[in-house]
């Protein structure tokens, strides 16, 4: 039986996200895709939300077909296969991105600060 996701997800943490992305990919995507064609995978996602953000905030005007694409579900998509490339590698998210803020912490502590060209805009 397939979980029940629609009430699952009013708040979730990453690690949560990581097991039902799991659970949907063993279930009802049956498997996951092997690493390379995830990702691709990611990179066509980014390119899709590239799209939306050069014709929402930049010069680039919408075509018919894209007026109705979703910003939002486009970055779903792209963190759904992020996921699946971290599940698939081992990598435990929140943990990276526990460790990669503290590294920011450290090694910018200053740096945006002291730069001239953040405080000209």
């Amino acid at each position: 039986m397939a979980p029940n996701y629609q009430s699952n997800l009013i708040k979730m943490t990453i690690q949560d996200a990581q097991t039902k992305v799991d659970e949907w990919v063993n279930t009802t995507g049956v498997r996951y895709f092997n690493e390379l064609t995830n990702m691709a995978l990611l990179t066509e996602e980014v390119g899709e939300v590239a799209r939306i953000i050069a014709r929402k905030y930049g010069e680039q005007s919408f075509k018919k077909s894209d007026e109705e694409i979703d910003l939002a579900d486009e970055f779903a998509d792209v963190f759904f296969v992020l996921i699946c490339l971290a599940n698939q590698t081992g990598i435990d998210l929140t943990e990276a991105l526990r460790r990669n803020l503290l590294k920011k912490e450290t090694r910018d502590k200053e740096r945006h600060r002291n730069n001239i060209k953040l405080k000209n805009q």
